[in-house]
């Protein structure tokens, strides 16, 4: 098993930069600790922490977005990592655009980018559960 760096965060976590295998394009930021790293070598669907809800999940659990592992990188220090992905369902953002990156900052106002994929209503219902 390759091992990475988890002891310099207090909880164990470390960024993962998601990325667009085809693309290019940043589709999110998430964490992962040990097990979600484990989970995501040994089945080649990326698994993260998340820290709202403190438990593992598999993106696209509940949205069937889910992402498909092509390459990871480790970065020097081996506390950082890049998932490149396959986004299945077109859509990596809770809120049912591309990426979660889907606004710029023009002055002192965010400017979305991007149209929604999908309606995240539909997908999650009233109480919207991120995956």
């Amino acid at each position: 098993m390759i091992k990475l760096d988890f002891s310099k965060d207090p909880n164990g976590l470390l960024p993962a930069i998601v990325q667009d295998f085809a693309g290019g394009e940043i589709l999110m930021l998430a964490y992962i600790n040990k097990e979600s790293w484990q989970k995501t070598l040994k089945t080649g669907k990326a698994h993260y922490w998340s820290r709202s809800r403190n438990t593992l999940w598999l993106k696209g659990e509940s949205s069937g977005h889910v992402q498909l592992i092509k390459k990871i990188l480790v970065d020097c220090d081996k506390d950082t990592v890049v998932f490149q992905v396959q986004q299945l369902g077109g859509a990596a953002c809770h809120k049912g655009y591309q990426s979660c990156f889907y606004r710029r900052v023009k002055g002192d106002e965010l400017v979305i980018e991007q149209k929604p994929v999908f309606n995240p209503e539909e997908v999650y219902g009233k109480s919207k559960g991120k995956s």
